[in-house]
């Protein structure tokens, strides 16, 4: 009882040392506290901030706060949806802030000062990229199998609307990203005259061929492309391009001085993919072998066993 009323005692007298923390706001919500004595270091007697966990800090509060910018995209009716405004931290703003703090005394309270990211393709630039188609191609799947059906759909609608700048190189994984569980990707475990599709994600490598053949009538520059090791039946022989996260992907490179659009659609048991660009753009088409219509048999594998 006497322990208790003592510190009770001491906080009467000294009341600094309480709320001597830093709180830390973003959009109005505390997302973090710190305490002065947390990032203060001790060399030849006096004090001075530990510059490597200031760091650490701001690499917390950037990761809390940042926002990617959304870009413009084209509905299913063809309407353009705008892109949305994004943000990241202003990181030397917000660091001289935190030392103000540091080198202070008493409690503060900061909201995490941002800087707008805009997105990269907006409104206008959809626009004016998608008046004059340069190339297309289509292939066949079966969707019967509900899983692979599910899985193209996914990544035709990962690349749909995706704007590749004059000399950039597009790239299908990290456009479509990781296929996992958590994106929504299904195990597809099918054998397809032969070919054994990958697990999480089968269906992915049609995706990247159909989009392979599409750019290639386009005219664009392939920079990376792989065949599978056996043959496939959704496009003619040596016309594939198999991707896959911890292995080979699929790139090329937009040699026009405009941007070039990729629309993935797919309807019924057809993927469709549509390259435009605007009317400034002086293709140089290819002629590529057509994708049979037939739909393959798939097996499944546990039929197999």
């Amino acid at each position: 009882m006497k322990m208790a009323m003592f510190t009770i005692l001491l906080l009467f007298i000294n009341p600094s040392v309480q709320n001597e923390d830093l709180t830390i706001v973003h959009d109005g919500k505390e997302i973090m506290h710190i305490y002065r004595d947390d990032y203060m270091e001790e060399f030849l007697g006096e004090p001075f901030i530990s510059s490597s966990k200031a760091t650490e800090l701001m690499n917390q509060i950037s990761d809390l706060v940042h926002k990617d910018a959304i870009n413009a995209k084209i509905g299913d009716s063809g309407e353009i949806i705008p892109g949305k405004t994004g943000y990241h931290l202003y990181q030397e703003k917000f660091t001289r802030m935190v030392y103000s703090y540091l080198l202070g005394k008493g409690p503060m309270t900061i909201e995490a000062p941002k800087l707008p990211t805009h997105p990269k393709v907006d409104s206008e630039i959809l626009a004016n990229i998608r008046t004059q188609q340069i190339g297309h191609y289509v292939t066949y799947f079966n969707s019967n199998n509900k899983e692979r059906t599910h899985n193209i759909k996914l990544a035709a609608e990962a690349v749909d609307s995706h704007a590749v700048f004059p000399g950039e190189t597009f790239s299908f994984n990290q456009v479509v990203g990781k296929r996992t569980k958590e994106k929504g990707y299904l195990p597809a475990p099918v054998i397809v005259k032969g070919e054994v599709t990958e697990g999480i994600g089968g269906g992915i490598c049609q995706v990247s061929s159909t989009i392979y053949n599409a750019v290639d009538n386009a005219g664009a520059k392939i920079i990376q492309r792989y065949s599978h090791s056996k043959s496939v039946p959704y496009v003619p022989p040596g016309r594939d391009a198999t991707v896959s996260w911890y292995g080979p992907d699929f790139t090329f490179k937009n040699t026009y001085d405009q941007p070039i659009l990729i629309r993935a659609k797919v309807y019924g048991e057809q993927l469709s993919i549509t390259i435009y660009s605007s009317n400034q753009a002086e293709v140089k088409n290819r002629d590529i072998p057509d994708a049979s219509e037939e739909l393959p048999d798939e097996i499944d594998i546990e039929d197999q066993h």
